[in-house]
């Protein structure tokens, strides 16, 4: 079979393998479409603090079952799956908390083991979540992203009656967008990509500032009548944009839900956390999310189609990296076909 691999810092490959093997606790998937997300940009540039080398990447992926391991009791040859990349533990005290998510021993595949940029992918059982067959490949390659909106909204304590800031209208942002407004929330939404924002007008964000030509503070101070966001989602991964979501932007009792995953220090005041009593709350991958988001997509109550602006084949994965580089302001989600 062939697989996309990067072989390390800005190289990509595409290489001969045997299709895996699976034990009696896993299936064998036939890998249909996956997702390039940004942290797989980062393994290829080398940013991403989490990855090894070598690495096939892609942790957003879906495809149908071909072979089924003698124990396995929840799927059968010709299921279509989305596949959860988050292997855990089961006994350490995040898990045993339940956080599997930021298990002690969390592996992710695609990241710290191999992942979807293959045709075929090894799966514990547990990580197979069925999607409707009517469902086309390249949209139910989404699920793994949205799954992050809904984590992120569970980790926010998101409601309605929320007055919310996402920053960044990439896939993520425009994701936690459409779920905050699924949920009845008041959303303002930041970029310096106009393309992005305009998307995130489509998508029914309340206000779109575009921070080359709007002040962010007078922006909070227009949309919330001064009183701050009630809650705030950081997902550009830029610290001087978090350490203003601190300093300048919250309400009282405001929550601050983190992304990003930059490794950069910066200063931050003891005084402007305690003051107004804020929670600043970080958020990894997602925790068994998948069953929550495939019931928006058989109810419509999001539109995963809206971020899928680009497909390539998975051989030109290459030139697809190379397409999502040169472009931010036409790309939002390019996913990788196998047929």
């Amino acid at each position: 079979m062939k697989a996309v691999v990067v072989e390390e810092p800005e190289k990509i490959t595409l290489v001969e393998r045997e299709i895996p093997q699976i034990t009696d606790d896993q299936v064998l998937i036939k890998v249909k479409a996956a997702g390039i997300c940004g942290s797989d940009v980062g393994i290829y540039h080398g940013k991403n603090a989490f990855a090894t080398y070598p690495r096939v990447v892609g942790h957003e992926f879906v495809g149908e079952v071909v072979k089924v391991g003698k124990n396995v009791k929840n799927a059968t040859v010709g299921d279509h799956i989305a596949v959860d990349p988050v292997v855990s533990c089961g006994h350490c005290y995040a898990c045993n908390i339940g956080h599997h998510n930021v298990c002690k021993s969390l592996e992710v595949m695609g990241v710290h083991r191999d992942g979807g940029y293959q045709e075929y992918v090894a799966v514990n059982e547990e990580q197979l979540n069925q999607i409707p067959k009517d469902l086309p490949w390249e949209i139910a390659a989404t699920v793994e992203p949205f799954s992050i909106g809904a984590q992120v909204a569970h980790r926010g304590d998101l409601t309605g009656d929320d007055t919310v800031l996402v920053c960044g209208a990439g896939p993520i942002g425009l994701i936690i967008l459409q779920v905050a407004k699924m949920k009845g929330a008041k959303v303002a939404i930041l970029d310096i990509v106009e393309s992005r924002l305009e998307k995130a007008k489509e998508l029914g964000a309340d206000m779109v500032i575009n921070g080359k030509t709007m002040d962010l503070v007078d922006a909070m101070k227009t949309f919330t009548n001064g009183d701050g966001f009630n809650l705030i989602y950081e997902a550009t991964g830029n610290v001087n944009i978090l350490q203003t979501c601190i300093q300048k932007l919250p309400s009282q009792a405001g929550r601050i839900v983190v992304l990003g995953f930059s490794t950069v220090e910066f200063p931050i005041r003891q005084v402007d956390i305690m003051s107004k009593e804020l929670k600043i709350i970080g958020t990894r991958l997602n925790n068994h999310r998948f069953p929550e988001v495939i019931d928006w997509f058989k109810n419509k109550k999001v539109d995963p189609k809206s971020i899928v602006t680009n497909t390539f084949h998975f051989t030109d994965a290459a030139k697809a990296f190379k397409y999502n580089d040169e472009n931010p302001d036409k790309v939002l989600k390019i996913v990788l076909t196998f047929d």
